[in-house]
Protein backbone atom coordinates (compact mmCIF):
# COMPACT_ATOMS: atom_id res chain seq x y z
CA UNK A 1 0.00 0.00 0.00
CA UNK A 2 1.38 3.43 -0.94
CA UNK A 3 1.47 6.22 1.16
CA UNK A 4 -0.63 8.16 -1.13
CA UNK A 5 -3.60 5.34 -0.43
CA UNK A 6 -2.83 4.99 3.06
CA UNK A 7 -6.00 5.70 5.57
CA UNK A 8 -6.51 4.71 9.64
CA UNK A 9 -8.96 5.10 11.79
CA UNK A 10 -7.88 6.21 15.23
CA UNK A 11 -10.23 5.69 18.02
CA UNK A 12 -9.93 7.75 21.46
CA UNK A 13 -8.57 4.23 23.57
CA UNK A 14 -5.80 4.11 21.17
CA UNK A 15 -7.22 1.18 19.04
CA UNK A 16 -5.99 1.72 15.30
CA UNK A 17 -7.57 0.18 12.13
CA UNK A 18 -5.71 0.34 8.94
CA UNK A 19 -6.82 0.69 5.65
CA UNK A 20 -6.93 3.27 1.96
CA UNK A 21 -8.60 6.14 1.37
CA UNK A 22 -12.07 6.24 0.28
CA UNK A 23 -14.13 9.42 -0.99
CA UNK A 24 -11.79 12.65 0.15
CA UNK A 25 -8.01 12.30 1.29
CA UNK A 26 -7.55 14.22 4.59
CA UNK A 27 -8.64 14.69 7.96
CA UNK A 28 -12.09 14.23 9.73
CA UNK A 29 -12.97 13.97 13.57
CA UNK A 30 -16.39 12.60 15.16
CA UNK A 31 -18.02 10.31 17.24
CA UNK A 32 -17.48 6.47 15.54
CA UNK A 33 -21.59 5.15 15.66
CA UNK A 34 -21.96 1.76 13.41
CA UNK A 35 -25.40 1.79 11.53
CA UNK A 36 -27.43 -1.95 10.69
CA UNK A 37 -28.95 -0.65 7.67
CA UNK A 38 -28.22 -2.84 4.38
CA UNK A 39 -29.67 -0.05 2.21
CA UNK A 40 -30.67 3.28 2.43
CA UNK A 41 -26.77 4.72 2.37
CA UNK A 42 -27.54 7.90 1.07
CA UNK A 43 -30.61 8.51 2.98
CA UNK A 44 -28.17 7.78 6.09
CA UNK A 45 -24.92 9.83 5.00
CA UNK A 46 -27.65 13.32 4.33
CA UNK A 47 -29.46 12.84 7.61
CA UNK A 48 -28.93 15.64 9.54
CA UNK A 49 -28.60 13.51 12.62
CA UNK A 50 -25.67 12.20 11.93
CA UNK A 51 -24.02 15.78 12.17
CA UNK A 52 -20.20 14.99 13.51
CA UNK A 53 -20.81 11.30 13.75
CA UNK A 54 -18.19 8.77 12.10
CA UNK A 55 -20.11 6.52 10.39
CA UNK A 56 -19.65 2.81 10.41
CA UNK A 57 -21.60 0.62 7.85
CA UNK A 58 -21.93 -3.09 8.97
CA UNK A 59 -22.69 -4.25 5.32
CA UNK A 60 -19.96 -5.37 3.76
CA UNK A 61 -20.18 -3.81 0.39
CA UNK A 62 -21.50 -0.34 -0.38
CA UNK A 63 -21.80 1.73 -2.93
CA UNK A 64 -23.58 -0.65 -5.08
CA UNK A 65 -26.61 1.72 -6.81
CA UNK A 66 -24.42 4.93 -6.77
CA UNK A 67 -25.93 8.10 -5.96
CA UNK A 68 -28.99 10.10 -7.49
CA UNK A 69 -31.37 13.19 -7.16
CA UNK A 70 -33.78 12.03 -5.27
CA UNK A 71 -33.18 9.70 -1.85
CA UNK A 72 -31.31 12.86 -0.35
CA UNK A 73 -32.93 13.47 3.29
CA UNK A 74 -31.62 17.10 4.18
CA UNK A 75 -31.98 20.50 2.00
CA UNK A 76 -30.22 24.01 2.02
CA UNK A 77 -31.08 26.28 4.93
CA UNK A 78 -34.01 27.83 2.96
CA UNK A 79 -35.60 24.58 1.67
CA UNK A 80 -34.04 24.72 -1.80
CA UNK A 81 -32.69 21.01 -2.74
CA UNK A 82 -29.85 22.05 -4.73
CA UNK A 83 -28.37 22.76 -1.23
CA UNK A 84 -28.65 19.25 0.10
CA UNK A 85 -25.69 18.11 1.54
CA UNK A 86 -23.92 15.07 3.36
CA UNK A 87 -23.46 15.42 6.96
CA UNK A 88 -21.87 12.85 8.32
CA UNK A 89 -18.44 13.80 9.31
CA UNK A 90 -16.58 10.77 8.09
CA UNK A 91 -17.73 7.42 6.45
CA UNK A 92 -15.91 3.82 6.99
CA UNK A 93 -16.80 0.60 4.66
CA UNK A 94 -15.03 -2.35 4.07
CA UNK A 95 -15.85 -3.37 0.34
CA UNK A 96 -16.90 -0.28 -1.94
CA UNK A 97 -18.49 -1.26 -4.95
CA UNK A 98 -16.22 -0.75 -7.65
CA UNK A 99 -19.48 -0.33 -10.10
CA UNK A 100 -23.04 1.40 -10.12
CA UNK A 101 -25.59 -0.56 -11.06
CA UNK A 102 -28.58 1.82 -11.06
CA UNK A 103 -30.48 3.18 -13.64
CA UNK A 104 -31.88 6.10 -10.78
CA UNK A 105 -28.13 6.56 -10.29
CA UNK A 106 -26.61 10.15 -11.60
CA UNK A 107 -23.23 9.39 -9.91
CA UNK A 108 -21.18 7.13 -7.73
CA UNK A 109 -20.85 7.31 -3.82
CA UNK A 110 -17.22 7.50 -4.58
CA UNK A 111 -17.28 10.85 -6.27
CA UNK A 112 -20.09 12.71 -4.27
CA UNK A 113 -17.66 12.16 -1.03
CA UNK A 114 -15.24 13.67 -2.97
CA UNK A 115 -17.29 16.39 -3.93
CA UNK A 116 -18.40 17.05 -0.62
CA UNK A 117 -14.71 16.90 1.16
CA UNK A 118 -15.92 13.97 2.97
CA UNK A 119 -12.58 12.00 4.50
CA UNK A 120 -13.69 8.13 4.49
CA UNK A 121 -11.77 4.76 4.48
CA UNK A 122 -12.19 1.48 3.32
CA UNK A 123 -10.64 -2.05 3.00
CA UNK A 124 -10.95 -2.83 7.07
CA UNK A 125 -12.27 -5.08 9.12
CA UNK A 126 -15.61 -3.58 10.04
CA UNK A 127 -16.78 -6.55 11.72
CA UNK A 128 -13.78 -6.49 14.55
CA UNK A 129 -14.63 -2.26 14.48
CA UNK A 130 -18.46 -3.28 15.38
CA UNK A 131 -17.70 -5.80 17.58
CA UNK A 132 -15.10 -3.08 19.66
CA UNK A 133 -17.64 -0.25 19.63
CA UNK A 134 -20.24 -2.81 21.11
CA UNK A 135 -17.43 -4.00 23.42
CA UNK A 136 -16.76 -0.12 24.38
CA UNK A 137 -19.26 2.77 23.26
CA UNK A 138 -19.19 5.28 20.65
CA UNK A 139 -16.24 7.03 21.15
CA UNK A 140 -14.60 9.70 19.55
CA UNK A 141 -12.30 9.28 16.20
CA UNK A 142 -10.46 10.32 13.75
CA UNK A 143 -9.88 9.44 10.18
CA UNK A 144 -6.09 10.27 8.38
CA UNK A 145 -4.91 10.13 4.78
CA UNK A 146 -2.81 11.69 3.04
CA UNK A 147 -0.61 14.85 4.32
CA UNK A 148 -2.93 14.46 8.00
CA UNK A 149 -1.06 10.96 8.67
CA UNK A 150 1.55 11.23 11.50
CA UNK A 151 2.83 9.01 14.19
CA UNK A 152 -0.14 7.08 15.88
CA UNK A 153 0.57 8.84 19.22
CA UNK A 154 0.07 12.42 17.43
CA UNK A 155 -3.46 10.90 16.11
CA UNK A 156 -4.29 9.70 19.27
CA UNK A 157 -4.23 12.98 20.56
CA UNK A 158 -5.70 14.54 17.99
CA UNK A 159 -8.72 12.03 18.52
CA UNK A 160 -8.56 12.84 22.40
CA UNK A 161 -8.93 16.83 21.93
CA UNK A 162 -12.20 17.22 20.15
CA UNK A 163 -15.26 17.41 22.16
CA UNK A 164 -17.75 14.74 23.49
CA UNK A 165 -20.97 14.54 21.92
CA UNK A 166 -21.87 14.33 25.95
CA UNK A 167 -22.88 18.09 26.08
CA UNK A 168 -22.93 18.79 21.97
CA UNK A 169 -25.30 21.31 21.42
CA UNK A 170 -26.05 20.74 17.82
CA UNK A 171 -29.32 21.27 16.67
CA UNK A 172 -29.09 24.99 15.22
CA UNK A 173 -25.78 23.85 13.25
CA UNK A 174 -28.31 22.14 10.90
CA UNK A 175 -31.38 24.16 11.17
CA UNK A 176 -32.92 26.30 8.73
CA UNK A 177 -31.78 29.95 8.91
CA UNK A 178 -35.29 31.44 7.46
CA UNK A 179 -37.62 29.02 7.09
CA UNK A 180 -40.11 27.55 4.15
CA UNK A 181 -42.96 25.74 3.53
CA UNK A 182 -43.97 22.36 2.17
CA UNK A 183 -47.56 22.47 0.78
CA UNK A 184 -49.57 19.40 0.47
CA UNK A 185 -49.99 17.66 -2.88
CA UNK A 186 -53.24 16.63 -4.65
CA UNK A 187 -55.34 20.29 -3.60
CA UNK A 188 -55.74 22.30 -1.00
CA UNK A 189 -54.12 22.55 2.71
CA UNK A 190 -56.49 20.54 5.38
CA UNK A 191 -54.00 21.74 8.31
CA UNK A 192 -51.03 23.61 8.75
CA UNK A 193 -48.64 22.28 10.67
CA UNK A 194 -45.67 24.27 12.26
CA UNK A 195 -42.85 21.64 12.24
CA UNK A 196 -39.12 23.03 14.66
CA UNK A 197 -36.41 22.03 12.47
CA UNK A 198 -34.01 20.43 14.92
CA UNK A 199 -32.08 18.56 11.90
CA UNK A 200 -35.56 17.78 10.20
CA UNK A 201 -35.40 15.05 7.59
CA UNK A 202 -36.64 15.99 3.51
CA UNK A 203 -39.28 12.97 4.16
CA UNK A 204 -41.44 14.11 6.98
CA UNK A 205 -42.51 16.71 5.60
CA UNK A 206 -43.61 14.95 2.16
CA UNK A 207 -45.47 12.96 4.95
CA UNK A 208 -47.50 15.31 6.06
CA UNK A 209 -47.80 16.78 2.20
CA UNK A 210 -49.45 13.27 1.09
CA UNK A 211 -52.41 14.00 4.13
CA UNK A 212 -53.20 17.64 2.61
CA UNK A 213 -50.66 19.22 4.98
CA UNK A 214 -48.90 22.54 4.96
CA UNK A 215 -45.83 22.67 6.68
CA UNK A 216 -44.50 25.78 7.69
CA UNK A 217 -40.73 24.28 8.61
CA UNK A 218 -38.96 26.70 11.27
CA UNK A 219 -35.28 27.36 12.98
CA UNK A 220 -34.78 25.49 15.97
CA UNK A 221 -35.18 28.88 17.83
CA UNK A 222 -38.37 29.67 16.89
CA UNK A 223 -40.80 31.07 19.29
CA UNK A 224 -44.20 30.49 19.92
CA UNK A 225 -45.79 33.64 18.59
CA UNK A 226 -44.44 32.54 15.34
CA UNK A 227 -46.26 29.23 15.71
CA UNK A 228 -49.32 31.44 17.04
CA UNK A 229 -49.16 33.77 13.87
CA UNK A 230 -49.21 31.05 11.54
CA UNK A 231 -52.16 29.79 13.06
CA UNK A 232 -50.72 26.66 13.00
CA UNK A 233 -53.29 23.85 13.89
CA UNK A 234 -50.33 21.83 15.19
CA UNK A 235 -46.88 21.42 16.10
CA UNK A 236 -43.94 18.80 15.00
CA UNK A 237 -40.88 18.66 17.06
CA UNK A 238 -37.89 16.65 14.03
CA UNK A 239 -34.88 14.53 14.33
CA UNK A 240 -31.64 16.02 14.84
CA UNK A 241 -28.29 15.65 16.55
CA UNK A 242 -26.94 16.37 20.06
CA UNK A 243 -27.45 16.33 23.36
CA UNK A 244 -30.45 16.78 24.49
CA UNK A 245 -29.79 18.00 27.61
CA UNK A 246 -28.65 21.16 26.07
CA UNK A 247 -31.68 21.77 24.05
CA UNK A 248 -33.45 24.51 26.47
CA UNK A 249 -34.78 26.60 24.34
CA UNK A 250 -36.84 23.83 22.44
CA UNK A 251 -38.09 22.61 25.77
CA UNK A 252 -39.50 25.72 26.69
CA UNK A 253 -41.18 26.18 23.68
CA UNK A 254 -42.27 22.38 24.13
CA UNK A 255 -43.94 23.69 27.47
CA UNK A 256 -45.75 26.57 25.66
CA UNK A 257 -47.13 24.71 22.48
CA UNK A 258 -48.34 22.64 25.64
CA UNK A 259 -49.84 25.09 27.45
CA UNK A 260 -51.61 26.24 24.59
CA UNK A 261 -53.36 22.86 23.98
CA UNK A 262 -52.13 22.24 20.34
CA UNK A 263 -51.68 18.98 18.87
CA UNK A 264 -48.05 17.75 19.15
CA UNK A 265 -46.10 15.11 17.56
CA UNK A 266 -42.13 14.40 17.91
CA UNK A 267 -39.41 12.05 16.32
CA UNK A 268 -36.05 11.10 17.89
CA UNK A 269 -34.84 14.32 19.09
CA UNK A 270 -38.27 15.43 18.83
CA UNK A 271 -39.61 12.58 21.24
CA UNK A 272 -36.79 13.53 23.85
CA UNK A 273 -37.53 17.20 23.42
CA UNK A 274 -41.20 16.05 24.48
CA UNK A 275 -40.14 13.84 27.40
CA UNK A 276 -37.73 16.26 28.76
CA UNK A 277 -40.64 19.06 28.86
CA UNK A 278 -42.73 16.20 30.77
CA UNK A 279 -40.10 15.83 33.20
CA UNK A 280 -39.03 12.98 32.48
CA UNK A 281 -34.92 12.89 32.16
CA UNK A 282 -32.03 11.83 29.18
CA UNK A 283 -29.09 9.62 29.53
CA UNK A 284 -26.41 8.86 26.75
CA UNK A 285 -26.70 5.09 25.34
CA UNK A 286 -23.78 2.84 25.23
CA UNK A 287 -23.42 2.75 21.58
CA UNK A 288 -26.99 3.63 20.64
CA UNK A 289 -29.14 2.58 18.07
CA UNK A 290 -28.85 3.00 14.72
CA UNK A 291 -30.19 0.95 11.76
CA UNK A 292 -33.63 -0.06 9.85
CA UNK A 293 -34.30 -3.17 11.59
CA UNK A 294 -35.14 -2.49 15.20
CA UNK A 295 -38.26 -4.10 16.64
CA UNK A 296 -40.16 -2.00 19.03
CA UNK A 297 -43.30 -3.01 21.10
CA UNK A 298 -46.32 -0.10 21.48
CA UNK A 299 -47.82 -0.82 25.19
CA UNK A 300 -51.10 -0.27 24.18
CA UNK A 301 -52.10 -2.59 21.44
CA UNK A 302 -49.15 -4.75 21.96
CA UNK A 303 -48.31 -3.93 18.34
CA UNK A 304 -44.42 -4.56 16.81
CA UNK A 305 -43.28 -2.69 14.55
CA UNK A 306 -39.56 -3.01 12.76
CA UNK A 307 -38.16 0.30 12.69
CA UNK A 308 -35.33 2.79 11.65
CA UNK A 309 -33.24 4.25 14.15
CA UNK A 310 -30.97 6.81 14.54
CA UNK A 311 -29.88 8.32 18.04
CA UNK A 312 -27.40 7.89 20.36
CA UNK A 313 -29.64 9.07 23.42
CA UNK A 314 -32.33 7.83 25.26
CA UNK A 315 -35.45 9.11 27.53
CA UNK A 316 -35.00 7.32 31.19
CA UNK A 317 -37.96 5.04 32.00
CA UNK A 318 -39.61 1.70 32.04
CA UNK A 319 -41.94 -0.29 29.71
CA UNK A 320 -45.72 1.32 30.41
CA UNK A 321 -44.80 3.53 33.09
CA UNK A 322 -47.31 6.29 34.41
CA UNK A 323 -46.38 9.30 35.47
CA UNK A 324 -47.87 13.00 36.61
CA UNK A 325 -46.70 15.90 34.67
CA UNK A 326 -47.81 19.90 34.61
CA UNK A 327 -50.34 18.73 31.37
CA UNK A 328 -52.04 15.99 32.46
CA UNK A 329 -50.58 12.01 33.51
CA UNK A 330 -48.25 10.41 30.51
CA UNK A 331 -47.39 6.83 29.95
CA UNK A 332 -43.82 5.59 28.58
CA UNK A 333 -46.11 4.51 25.03
CA UNK A 334 -43.36 2.60 23.81
CA UNK A 335 -39.79 0.69 24.36
CA UNK A 336 -37.58 -1.68 22.42
CA UNK A 337 -37.85 -5.26 22.36
CA UNK A 338 -34.07 -5.88 22.31
CA UNK A 339 -33.30 -3.88 25.50
CA UNK A 340 -36.04 -1.94 27.06
CA UNK A 341 -34.75 1.49 25.95
CA UNK A 342 -37.85 4.14 26.00
CA UNK A 343 -39.11 4.53 22.55
CA UNK A 344 -41.86 7.00 22.83
CA UNK A 345 -44.48 8.77 25.57
CA UNK A 346 -47.75 10.56 25.26
CA UNK A 347 -49.94 12.25 27.55
CA UNK A 348 -52.83 9.86 28.24
CA UNK A 349 -55.59 13.08 26.88
CA UNK A 350 -53.70 12.14 23.22
CA UNK A 351 -52.90 15.86 22.94
CA UNK A 352 -48.70 15.09 22.32
CA UNK A 353 -47.44 11.91 21.64
CA UNK A 354 -43.69 11.40 20.31
CA UNK A 355 -41.74 7.93 18.96
CA UNK A 356 -37.73 7.95 18.98
CA UNK A 357 -37.57 5.88 15.49
CA UNK A 358 -38.37 7.10 12.25
CA UNK A 359 -41.84 6.46 10.84
CA UNK A 360 -41.31 8.69 7.66
CA UNK A 361 -38.07 6.20 7.10
CA UNK A 362 -37.62 6.75 3.27
CA UNK A 363 -35.32 3.87 2.73
CA UNK A 364 -37.57 1.19 4.69
CA UNK A 365 -39.00 0.03 6.89
CA UNK A 366 -42.86 1.83 6.84
CA UNK A 367 -44.64 -0.66 9.17
CA UNK A 368 -44.58 2.85 11.74
CA UNK A 369 -46.43 5.22 8.76
CA UNK A 370 -49.63 4.75 10.33
CA UNK A 371 -48.39 7.44 13.01
CA UNK A 372 -48.48 10.62 10.78
CA UNK A 373 -51.99 8.93 10.35
CA UNK A 374 -52.90 8.85 14.32
CA UNK A 375 -51.40 12.35 14.21
CA UNK A 376 -53.55 13.61 11.47
CA UNK A 377 -56.29 12.02 13.52
CA UNK A 378 -55.75 14.68 16.13
CA UNK A 379 -55.72 17.42 14.36
CA UNK A 380 -59.33 16.17 13.22
CA UNK A 381 -60.63 15.97 16.21
CA UNK A 382 -59.45 19.40 17.53
CA UNK A 383 -60.69 21.24 14.25
CA UNK A 384 -64.16 19.45 15.23
CA UNK A 385 -64.19 20.82 19.14
CA UNK A 386 -63.59 24.32 17.27
CA UNK A 387 -66.28 23.69 15.03
CA UNK A 388 -69.04 22.78 17.54
CA UNK A 389 -68.11 25.94 19.58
Amino acid sequence: MSNSEAAVLVLEDGRIFRGTTFGAVGQTLGEAVFSTGMTGYQETLTDPSYHRQIVVSTAPQIGNTGWNDEDDESVGPTGDSAGAKIWVAGYVVRDPSRVTSSWRATGSLQAKLEEQSIVGIAGIDTRALVRHLRTRGSMRSGIFSGAALAADDVLIERVKNQPTMLGADLAGEVSTTSGYVVEPTGGEARFTVAAIDLGIKTNTPRMFAERGIRVHVLPSNATLEQILDLEADGVFLSNGPGDPATADGAVHLTKEVLGQGLPLFGICFGNQILGRALGMDTYKMKFGHRGINIPVVEHQTGRIAITAQNHGFALEGEAGQEFDTPFGRAVVSHTCANDGAVEGVRLLDDSAFSVQYHPEAAAGPHDAAYLFDRYTGLLEARSTRKGSK
